[in-house]
């Protein structure tokens, strides 16, 4: 009686996780729809040239950065659901894998608290949603890696982490500050962030799709 009562449990506990880690899908999608929505409604504004943390600024700017805060909560929570639901990795490795990969949640929050005109923080946030995942996919991938059932999102992560690294330096190389309207470091950050967001889909619909 006692051991059924402790496996329902956490069967419980399992299920509310998987449906946390829905989380990771939800946001990236949402934000999508977005800036993407919000780009066609401004008049003038190029989805090729101009980055989206202008529409964070303007018409429209408290639509567009709140949905960088939700994004970044719905993300942050799923993060949480999907590595407490690896019970194959141990304590220590699900909590190295869910401090690395709330860095760029909590990048896409401060994105939204602090807009395209506080340059300073606003990198900050950049840096922590679409670089820090360089350096966060390798080490996450490895662990990964270590257990059969996640081998394979295992080694996508290793090759996303150089992946992004090369979106990364093609955007810092194309970016202006003083002429967003032209070139198309406006594509390449939509690119950039479509890959790094991609990985917290596929980890948060993984862990989804598994039974309690």
């Amino acid at each position: 009686m006692m051991k059924t009562s402790v496996d329902n449990r956490r069967n419980t506990i399992s299920g509310i996780n998987r449906w946390l880690a829905l989380g990771a899908v939800a946001g990236p999608i949402l934000f999508t729809l977005a800036y993407t929505i919000l780009g066609f409604l401004r008049p003038g504004y190029s989805l090729v040239s101009e980055q989206v943390s202008g529409l964070g600024v303007g018409a429209n700017a408290s639509a567009m950065n709140a949905s960088f805060v939700l994004m970044g909560l719905l993300i942050f929570v799923g993060v949480i659901g999907i590595f407490q639901n690896m019970k194959e990795l141990g304590a220590v490795a699900r909590w190295i894998c869910i401090t690395l990969l709330e860095l760029s949640p909590i990048g896409a929050i401060i994105c939204g608290l602090y807009t395209f005109e506080t340059f300073f923080l606003h990198f900050i946030g950049f840096f922590l949603a679409c670089g820090t995942p360089v350096i966060c996919y390798l080490v996450v991938g490895l662990l990964l890696r270590r257990v059969p059932l996640y081998r394979r999102i295992g080694s996508w992560l290793i090759l996303g982490s150089p992946l992004t690294l090369i979106l990364m330096y093609m955007f810092m190389t194309t970016f202006d500050y003083l002429h967003t309207d032209v070139g198309t470091a406006g594509l390449i950050e939509r690119v950039l962030i479509l890959e790094v967001h991609a990985f917290y889909l596929a980890l948060g619909w993984l862990i989804f799709r598994q039974k309690s």
